[in-house]
């Protein structure tokens, strides 16, 4: 084993030992609302990967709205733009298709992990009790493409508390950790698209971060995800009905579709993961100005759950 993967493996067994220690098993235990009737395991990849034709993904519609047509408070010259790109291979789209058979999309990313199968995405994402057929991750997704396969989804992590008080007052616990089957050739998500580390209180001032998202337009086409460099500071809600402590980030465009897109840092080993839109008003109110649930034990206590392969809350399990 090479030095940095060593250190790498020390890190996890520290942090995991630190979430056990203070660990949210026991808030992680409150039940959710039980799954939705009929929940069962993923159909196999190659049934999903036949499923998700270009067509089909180009036409899925964004989880929910995030951004309504509000101007944004800040003048155009102190935010950064965004631009469309082919994106990267650790940042990919979900699929699925709800209780009506209309296809959903919502943006994850791969996150390192022992199995080399999680992908960190925001918890209002795939909190809904509705059915989730062909619930599947298709990493750097882009122009109807699947450049690195597909990989169905196993198991849905998401804190209780998230689930009790819903995305308004549970706003500080919304993310979710997902876990993956292999592809169809054996093959885990992150041995074919690599991932990032999964960085908990990373402190809210960064002078430099990614955050890349998937847009849904008019249309519903979504060929490219975004792609922007800006600042993030802390935000503290006012309101009592998604109160907290958020990351906030100005980046030019980020409409409805872009949640569970990350807020990237570099770090040693390529990019941290330290947050995923989200959290404040499901993300934010304009599309210039985009949010995130702060990372801390609690998070980490999530992860360690979906490292461990425990139950997840509620079942969690996608249907078919």
């Amino acid at each position: 084993m090479c030095r940095s993967s060593a250190l790498r493996a020390l890190a996890l067994l520290l942090l995991t030992a630190l979430a056990v220690a203070y660990g949210g098993p026991a808030s992680y235990a409150a039940a959710p609302p039980p799954p939705a009737p009929g929940a069962s395991a993923p159909t196999s990849a190659g049934g999903d990967d036949s499923y998700w034709t270009a067509r089909r993904m180009e036409a899925a519609q964004p989880v929910q709205d995030r951004k309504p047509a509000k101007a944004s408070v800040r003048s155009a010259a102190t935010v950064p733009p965004s631009h469309p790109f082919n994106g990267i291979p650790q940042v990919g789209t979900f699929f699925w298709t709800d209780g009506k058979n209309i296809g959903r999309f919502c943006g994850g990313t791969v996150v390192r992990s022992p199995r080399r199968d999680l992908v960190v995405s925001a918890g209002h994402c795939l909190s809904h009790p509705d059915p989730k057929r062909h619930l599947s991750f298709v990493p750097q997704y882009h122009d109807g493409l699947k450049p690195f396969g597909i990989f169905p989804v196993s198991a849905i992590y998401i804190d209780a508390r998230y689930y009790a008080l819903g995305s308004g007052k549970g706003a500080r616990w919304d993310y979710s950790v997902e876990r993956l089957a292999p592809r169809q050739d054996g093959r885990e998500v992150e041995d074919v698209a690599g991932g990032f580390d999964l960085a908990v209180y990373s402190g809210y001032a960064h002078s430099h971060v990614r955050l890349i998202g998937y847009p849904g337009f008019s249309d519903a086409s979504h060929p490219k995800p975004l792609d922007c460099w800006s600042s993030t500071h802390k935000y503290t809600s006012t309101d009592p009905g998604a109160p907290g402590d958020f990351l906030e980030i100005a980046c030019a465009a980020y409409i409805d579709g872009t949640s569970g897109g990350p807020f990237l840092v570099r770090d040693p080993f390529g990019y941290a993961l330290i947050g995923v839109i989200g959290g404040y008003h499901t993300g934010g109110d304009t599309p210039d100005i985009s949010y995130s649930s702060y990372f801390t034990k609690d998070t980490l206590a999530l992860y360690v759950h979906a490292v461990l392969g425990d139950p997840p809350a509620g079942g969690g399990q996608p249907a078919t």
